[in-house]
């Protein structure tokens, strides 16, 4: 009887614990982990936990793509446009299209091609009016562009460049919008002062035709600035005069002759032969690439001076004259440093 008394607590026992382990096991489990009076904290997680995804804020975050970023941003300034939702001061400037569309066309010709390369950049100042005085050559005023890029994009405060410019660039069809629209205005006194009344920083080459048209020979040399217009509205607004030479655009389109008669014909100051147009076609407008300096030079201070003093021939005079000399001995200090045209 003891054995079958044995026999059948053995049967009872398994009987009680197979159900047990087999069909509410796992749920127990989970009940007692859930349970904080049965809690392990050294116990393994379980399988639910350990596949759970993690939670949200935990998740890492992929950035956009660079692709998507500038596309999301050219459908932001298109919709803008469209809805004529962007500023145009009193010059007709639009700076979201100077930044946008201008610009970034030109970094190409700056930065792979010319290769330009600035010194100085700390004499502009961030804030506050002042007028940039450079040199004019090239043929083609290239050297206005790449100076508009230079201030933009090497300067920290990224100022735009308010160029001067004469009355034949804004009579051309569709250069002389996008001229406007990119913050150059036409080249007379009134303007310039009503700019850099307003902080702005304006930009102005005194040599006009005669620096960009001179021919190939006379490179580097600057031609007459004119009659100090440009230091008499300096002293006016009472702005620091900013010399800037430039350094490698005489060499993109070296000028070795001139057709007046086609000049006359399209009213143009000069009809120019390079040693790649006419000869060339089209393909003759590309310009050579040869190695870009810009070196801006310490600002030349006119807050001294009243504004009556614009009226004093001699004092205009001898700034005009000032201005000039440093840029003379700019260029020349530059152009014995440089080993190459093409590689600098």
């Amino acid at each position: 009887m003891r054995g079958k008394t044995n026999q059948g607590d053995d049967a009872m026992t398994e009987a009680r614990v197979i159900p047990i382990r087999g069909s509410r096991g796992p749920a127990r489990t989970r009940r007692r982990d859930e349970d904080p009076r049965h809690r392990d904290d050294t116990a393994r997680p379980s399988v639910v936990e350990a596949v759970a995804p993690p939670a949200p804020e935990e998740a890492d975050e992929t950035p956009p793509p660079g692709w998507e970023i500038a596309l999301t941003e050219v459908l932001e300034f298109l919709r803008r446009r469209l809805a004529g939702d962007y500023a145009v001061d009193e010059f007709g400037f639009d700076a979201e299209l100077a930044d946008n569309l201008v610009l970034p066309a030109l970094r190409p010709l700056y930065q792979k091609w010319f290769r330009v390369e600035t010194i100085g950049m700390h004499h502009v100042p961030d804030t506050g009016g002042a007028l940039l005085v450079a040199n004019h050559s090239g043929t083609l005023p290239l050297d206005a562009m790449m100076s508009t890029v230079a201030v933009h994009d090497e300067h920290p405060a990224r100022r735009h460049l308010r160029l001067l410019g004469a009355d034949l660039m804004f009579r051309l069809p569709v250069a002389g919008s996008v001229a406007r629209k990119s913050g150059a205005t036409l080249a007379c006194t009134p303007d310039a002062e009503r700019l850099m009344s307003n902080g702005e920083l304006v930009g102005v080459f005194p040599e006009g035709f005669k620096g960009i048209g001179k021919p190939f020979r006379d490179r580097y040399k600057l031609q007459r600035f004119g009659r100090g217009g440009f230091v008499s509205a300096a002293l006016r607004t009472g702005v620091p005069i900013i010399p800037c030479a430039i350094v490698g655009a005489e060499e993109t389109y070296p000028k070795i002759g001139d057709i007046a008669p086609l000049a006359r014909l399209f009213g143009a100051p000069y009809f120019p032969i390079t040693p790649t147009f006419p000869l060339l076609g089209p393909a003759g407008l590309v310009p050579l690439p040869s190695k870009w300096y810009i070196e801006f030079g310490e600002p030349i201070r006119t807050d001294d001076h009243t504004p009556a003093d614009a009226e004093d021939p001699m004092l205009v005079f001898n700034l005009t004259d000032q201005v000039r000399e440093t840029i003379q001995h700019t260029l020349y200090r530059l152009l014995s440093q440089r080993r190459n045209v093409f590689l600098g």
